[in-house]
């Protein structure tokens, strides 16, 4: 056996190992005995991968770990069979899946398990964009940003994806002056009526450089606005809530009546 080049203390072995052959079994032998999992292709079930994704993103939010387990446990299975099919045509193996993934990260940490030395998470978040391109896997650093991630959230890990290779504003503060530039910009197409078009590209990029400027800021501007979302659904149901108690209903009431509930709201949340 090799000598191994991570710490012994994470090692697994025993029950633990046991526990995953079976469930590796347990998975390929759905694949030849049940009618669903047999037919299924790498195409046929690439949205329900989305799908967990989303829900074990959710159980995040919430915070709840049990809900987290089981979300977890529904993308391990995914990863599981992908690779069992691929099998089957010889394209790939579960072990070279894990194989390839293990000579990875340890390519990519060097100062872990190498002589690398760094002195920040951003040295750090450098030296991987820099193995990337040194190693010929990507001939564009922005290659690897999956195109159906959503759009405010693909900006950000482009940004992040420039910013890896030096490609960045200085600090927070120039960027808050890029975001100054674009309003301006925005604020003249408007005003000049200028056509949709024209529009919809100034203000995409007014909301590029407002990411920009989370981004330094250390904010993530995807969960920044899914909980203006939440915070706006909650709000706007307590306001249905408080006509229905009136006797009214949205479509009864007036905007300064929903207007009132939405201050109202507003200040004990804020209170």
């Amino acid at each position: 056996m090799s000598e191994k080049i991570y710490d012994p203390v994470f090692t697994e072995s025993g029950e633990p190992v046991e526990k995953w052959a079976d469930f590796v079994a347990i998975v390929r032998q759905l694949r030849r005995d049940c009618p669903w999992d047999r037919e299924q292709t790498h195409d046929s079930v690439k949205h329900l991968l989305i799908e967990e994704a989303y829900e074990t993103v959710e159980a995040i939010d919430d915070g709840d770990m049990g809900h987290l387990r089981k979300e977890l446990g529904d993308i391990l299975l995914h990863v599981v069979f992908h690779s069992v099919m691929a099998a089957e045509t010889g394209s790939f193996t579960l072990q070279d899946v894990i194989e390839a993934e293990t000579e990875k990260l340890v390519r990519r940490h060097p100062h872990v398990f190498g002589d690398t030395k760094v002195g920040s998470v951003d040295d750090v978040l450098t030296n991987w964009e820099t193995i990337k391109l040194r190693e010929g896997e990507k001939k564009s650093a922005m290659e690897g940003v999956p195109r159906h991630l959503p759009t405010l959230l693909r900006a950000y890990r482009i940004q992040e994806k420039a910013a890896g290779v030096g490609f960045d504003f200085p600090s927070p503060d120039d960027a808050w002056e890029k975001v100054s530039e674009e309003l301006d910009e925005f604020r003249e197409l408007v005003a000049s009526d200028a056509s949709a078009e024209r529009q919809e590209e100034e203000l995409g990029d007014l909301l590029f450089a407002i990411v920009n400027h989370a981004r330094l800021s250390g904010i993530n501007p995807e969960n920044a606005l899914a909980r203006t979302n939440a915070k706006f659904i909650r709000r706007f149901q307590g306001v249905e809530q408080a006509l229905e108690e009136e006797g009214s209903s949205l479509v009864d009431a007036t905007l300064e009546e929903m207007d009132a509930h939405w201050n109202r709201i507003k200040k004990e949340e804020q209170a």
